[in-house]
């Protein structure tokens, strides 16, 4: 049987990454389609040293030209995607709403078009639970109210309406809303290779193994128990088995069937920034001051799943705990 060839867009990044080490283990061919803006060749090169005998090819492009995308798929026989391209800072969408829009709006169209011209058909695409906002009472489920509060997040809900409707051109569409990943390899061998990462874990671990100097708190006066933000942190590897999972989905359909849905990823458990800063203390056996700051535009009080249709319909439950998470993260940061 023929190895099935998959395009991961943004497959040099943090998530995208992960997932193709997955992918490559499973004996999936993997072509990597990424600017490396934001991406590493660091993630590839030890991608392809720990398997030499796997087909993992690399595309240098941008989303937003559709010519760029175009090469990737005259040039590989493409199966499916995993579409993680994307601008993510909500803080900075809030200032750059167009940024935001052009890259991850404009981006996935070019993604779509250019594929179902080719007839390729099936699609995994990275959403996020900014989608929701700060109206819904947690954990919240997929049929939720969508109300952003931020533009990052209106352009995620912007591309599940582009997905959603692109169904009737026949395409075949997994819409994953993450919660806050978090995480690394549980070997180190992979992680999140930036310098200056604006994730809050690896921020604040920085801070305190003295690889940064400071670290910030944004916001104390939320209505939460402590109050500062909550949210529900995902491990990147649960992240990666989701989507193998919603490759065989995808995969069992008919050709001629019509199929879009959408999942929540997360692990129903809130844990507040205060939380998360005596947790990595006591991990680190490091303790250290920060400063408080005024709270940022566009960041909701609280954000945690219902991931229960994921269990039901995919056979997917996160596994890793908060706790674990930061230990691999702590170490992947004594090490880089």
């Amino acid at each position: 049987m023929k190895r099935k060839i998959i395009l991961v867009t943004g497959g040099a990044g943090y998530i995208g990454s992960h997932m193709v080490r997955l992918l490559l283990k499973k004996d999936f061919d993997v072509v990597v389609f990424d600017s490396l803006e934001n991406g590493s060749k660091e993630a590839i090169k030890r991608l392809r040293a720990e398997k030499p005998s796997s087909k993992l090819y690399f595309v240098q492009g941008d989303i937003r030209k559709k010519e760029d995308v175009e090469s990737a798929f005259k040039k590989y026989k493409i199966d499916a995607i995993i579409h993680f391209a994307a601008y993510l800072e909500a803080g900075e969408s809030m200032y750059k709403p167009l940024k935001y829009f052009e890259n991850n709006v404009n981006g996935t169209v070019n993604l779509i078009s250019v594929a179902l011209s080719h007839g390729v058909k099936k699609i995994i695409a990275s959403s996020t639970a900014a989608v929701y906002g700060d109206k819904n009472k947690n954990p919240v489920k997929e049929d939720g109210n969508i109300s952003p509060e931020n533009y990052y997040g209106l352009s995620k809900y912007m591309v599940e309406q582009i997905l959603m409707t692109s169904v009737v051109e026949g395409l075949q569409s997994i819409r994953f809303r993450y919660f806050n990943a978090a995480g690394n390899s549980k070997d180190s061998y992979i992680g999140l290779f930036k310098k200056n990462p604006s994730n809050i874990i690896p921020r604040i671990i920085q801070y305190a193994i003295g690889k940064r100097d400071d670290f910030m708190l944004f916001g104390d006066d939320y209505g939460t128990k402590d109050g500062t933000c909550i949210r529900d942190y995902i491990d990147v590897n649960d992240l990666a088995e989701a989507h193998l999972l919603g490759l065989k989905k995808l995969f069992s359909l008919k050709d001629d069937e019509k199929y879009t849905d959408v999942f929540n990823l997360g692990t129903g458990k809130g844990t507040s920034n205060l939380e998360l800063i005596k947790i990595i203390k006591k991990i680190s056996k490091i303790d250290f001051n920060y400063k408080t700051v005024e709270r940022r535009k566009g960041d909701a009080s609280v954000s945690v799943a219902d991931s229960t249709k994921a269990f039901k319909v995919l056979g997917w439950k996160a596994k890793v705990p908060i706790e674990k998470t930061i230990e691999e993260v702590l170490q992947w940061n004594k090490k880089i």
